[in-house]
């Protein structure tokens, strides 16, 4: 069960939990973590920045989300800013990175080691926002033993004795689409919960599995519709 969520209206911390439905919770995530990800995002620029107060509105311009949207958004959780005032944006950001867990770090393991794996290995987006990887797996005997950004290469034959001996929690699919698959259900054998798959195919995962596709080719055709409409409307 998820930990109790510290939100802060005026100076005072109210502990509010998610309901204990799992289904609602699902349906909650789908279409609001998003978006508590974006006004998270900009909250931190904000803060770093030196701004300690900003208005739903204020947030709504600089995030694209109206300010009923964000308002809404936010009472799925508890009660947040003072009224006439706005919302303290540190307690703001800090309430929602705990919505959202990035209030600890997260053991991932990364399996391909092509040049979309490099990449993602490379990232330094992702250890900022507390999303640490602390193993990486290939079948490919030329890379295995080598060290990527401090972080031994291994065979995937080790996954799941590597994972349980890490703690790791979430598995980043970079592999080609004929081998994505079986590299799941590796995964998920090796009692990983939460996967990101980057391979652009159909995956199939048990109920309470939660998987993220991140199909970049498909972004890039939406972007290509457009701009062929835009062309054809002009």
């Amino acid at each position: 069960m998820p930990k109790p969520v510290t939100i802060f209206t005026d100076s005072l911390p109210v502990s509010t939990k998610w309901a204990t439905n799992m289904s609602w919770k699902k349906r909650i995530g789908q279409t609001v973590v998003p978006r508590l990800s974006a006004y998270n995002r900009v909250l931190d620029k904000l803060y770093r920045k030196g701004v300690e107060i900003i208005s739903s509105e204020g947030l709504g311009e600089k995030t694209g989300y109206s300010a009923a949207q964000i308002r809404k958004d936010l009472s799925f959780f508890g009660e947040f800013g003072q009224v006439g005032r706005g919302y303290y944006v540190k307690e703001l950001e800090d309430a929602i990175s705990q919505i959202l867990g990035l209030d600890t770090t997260w053991n991932v393991a990364l399996v391909g080691a092509g040049n979309l794996g490099s990449a993602l290995l490379a990232y330094p987006g992702f250890r900022e926002r507390g999303f640490k990887i602390v193993a990486v797996f290939d079948n490919d005997l030329r890379k295995i033993g080598k060290k990527w950004e401090g972080v031994v290469l291994r065979d995937i034959s080790e996954m799941q004795e590597k994972i349980k001996e890490e703690d790791i929690q979430i598995g980043i699919v970079a592999v080609p689409v004929e081998a994505a698959q079986q590299v799941v259900d590796m995964l998920v054998l090796s009692g990983i919960r939460a996967i990101l798959n980057f391979a652009p195919v159909r995956i199939v995962v048990p109920e309470d599995i939660e998987l993220r596709s991140a199909e970049l080719s498909s972004e890039l055709e939406c972007l290509s519709y457009f701009l062929t409409n835009e062309k054809a409307v002009g």
